[in-house]
């Protein structure tokens, strides 16, 4: 996080959207969302560790998700996000993107670029524990290679048929991707509190 003051109070915090209010004025791909809820999965074992970090004091209780309605990353990531904070009892709030750019801006990937979306951690009193952006390494391993096959498969393809065609690939991908998500996000809170 850059800097040590933030926009985020216990007062902004508290004036984000809950997930079903974030759904509720989402004006693109509820069914994607809901659908993807569906295949988001947090074990047993991990609904555990989750919890008991967030009933430590200075634990992880809250999560903010920042995202925007209109991005394949946001509804694969956005319902894993939603599974932790329910198997937790973390409380998590939606910020979209667009009109939070003052909280988008202590999160750019690499410090350069706006990527949604992007889970931060807090404890109960509103102060920065740690964040996640987009999606896991592996997902972005995975897209490199499915790219690079995708070319060599559709030479001439134009623009639009090549995005399609990355669209159907990699979202066939997407519950692989969750659980990675999972796997990353408990690494970076173990890492972050010293707890495993």
């Amino acid at each position: 996080m850059a800097g040590t003051t933030t926009a985020v109070t216990p007062a902004r915090f508290a004036s984000g959207l809950t997930y079903k209010d974030f759904l509720a004025q989402a004006k693109v791909n509820v069914d994607k969302f809901e659908e993807y809820y569906g295949t988001a999965h947090v074990s047993a074992e991990d609904a555990a560790f989750f919890k008991k970090l967030a009933s430590m004091p200075g634990g992880p209780a809250k999560m903010i998700a920042i995202g925007e309605d209109w991005c394949p990353d946001v509804y694969r990531g956005l319902p894993v996000m939603v599974k932790i904070a329910e198997a937790s009892g973390m409380e998590l709030r939606v910020f979209p993107r667009d009109s939070n750019v003052d909280i988008m801006n202590e999160f750019l990937n690499q410090g350069l670029h706006q990527s949604i979306p992007v889970a931060v951690f807090y404890t109960r009193d509103v102060k920065y524990i740690a964040h996640w952006t987009e999606r896991p390494v592996f997902a972005n391993e995975e897209r490199t290679r499915i790219t690079e096959q995708a070319k060599k498969d559709l030479p001439a393809a134009n623009d639009q048929d090549f995005r399609a065609e990355m669209r159907k690939r990699t979202s066939v991908r997407y519950p692989v991707w969750q659980q990675e998500t999972v796997k990353e996000m408990r690494h970076l809170l173990a890492t972050a509190t010293g707890v495993s």
